[in-house]
């Protein structure tokens, strides 16, 4: 697909927070191997399983006690995003085949959205649900594939959008124009639903009710890394997934003529800029303030796309590894 750029003048980028007694690394990771790569999400169950989509459309619950791994569904196609109901159905984003439903384990997937105006829905991104029904999910890009999502970043399109679906089936557009949609957390008041906008970098917030209802603005702007997953931990904040770094190239190159990032995007891809693999999780309160900051090198696990708390234990997932790493936080 030929690229077609847009001018963007990135924010000044904030430095990465050192390692120090207040910013204390990530405590080291246990390992939940998986049979298949790419966990790009993870949630909590009811019943205290993790759930996550691999490569291939095989949906997973995991015993995080003992790594039992148990495949309850298959999609066909390519699990993103995910949102456990409390009834124990599961609503999955599927990259190619929209918004999806698991009602139980091994039940058969229906369908709820796989177009949006007439528009066929592409890469459904992420998802949640409140208790009256009404489902939010995101979008990241009108213009790409998940296996050519870095086009979106070189491009900077700017087709992300976040919907709501209504109980009764409807879905409506409540923003346009995002930059690369992912990750969505609904405030536990139900006055503000987030939603991540990984290639700018912040954290967009379109407020439900109050005085500002029906608008949208920012909790979180000018982040040092590319915010993913999001999710609602137990402890009332909201945990981000912050897969790597802001790349310096690509920050110089988005407010200059776009020739010379379609010269970059047509070299191969092995000389094309890399993500740093880093393991990197933020969280924040609903005023924008960062609470925790937790970070750890590469190894044994990086590139950090989703992530799950409750009672001071972190799951998380990753575009790069094959395996689910569990983090138990210092009291």
């Amino acid at each position: 697909m030929p690229l077609r750029p847009q001018r963007w003048t990135p924010p000044k980028a904030t430095p990465r927070a050192r390692q120090s007694r207040s910013t204390p690394p990530m405590p080291e990771p246990r390992l939940i191997d998986l049979p298949g790569a790419v966990p790009e999400d993870v949630v909590l169950a009811p019943d205290g399983r993790l759930v996550t989509g691999i490569s291939g459309g095989a949906i997973l619950a995991v015993d995080p006690r003992d790594g039992a791994v148990e495949q309850i569904a298959d999609t066909g196609g390519r699990p993103l995003g995910l949102h456990a109901d409390p009834d124990g159905s599961l609503l999955i984003c599927d990259s190619e085949r929209g918004l999806l439903r698991l009602s139980a384990p091994h039940a058969t997937l229906e369908v709820l959205v796989e177009e949006v105006d007439g528009e066929r829905l592409t890469f459904a991104s992420n998802v949640v649900a409140d208790e009256d029904g009404t489902i939010y999910f995101s979008a990241s890009t009108r213009r790409y594939s998940f296996e050519d999502y870095l086009g979106d970043f070189f491009e900077h399109s700017g087709t992300g959008r976040l919907f709501r679906r209504t109980p009764d089936g409807r879905v409506e557009t409540l923003v346009d124009g995002l930059q690369f949609a992912n990750g969505i957390v609904l405030s536990p008041d139900r006055s503000q639903v987030l939603v991540a906008e990984t290639a700018a970098y912040r954290i967009a917030r379109y407020h439900l009710s109050g005085p500002q209802a029906g608008t949208s603005d920012y909790l979180v702007e000018n982040l040092p890394g590319l915010p993913d997953n999001m999710g609602l931990g137990s402890d009332g904040l909201i945990w981000v997934a912050l897969v790597t770094p802001r790349n310096p190239l690509l920050d110089m190159l988005l407010p200059l003529p776009g020739i010379l990032r379609r010269l970059v995007w047509a070299i191969p891809a092995g000389l094309q800029p890399k993500p740093v693999r880093t393991a990197w999780v933020q969280a924040f309160d609903f005023d924008g303030a960062l609470v925790h900051d937790l970070q750890r090198e590469a190894d044994p696990y990086a590139m950090v796309t989703g992530v799950a708390e409750r009672d001071g234990t972190l799951y998380l997932s990753s575009l790069a590894e094959s395996a689910i790493a569990v983090v138990r936080l210092a009291p």
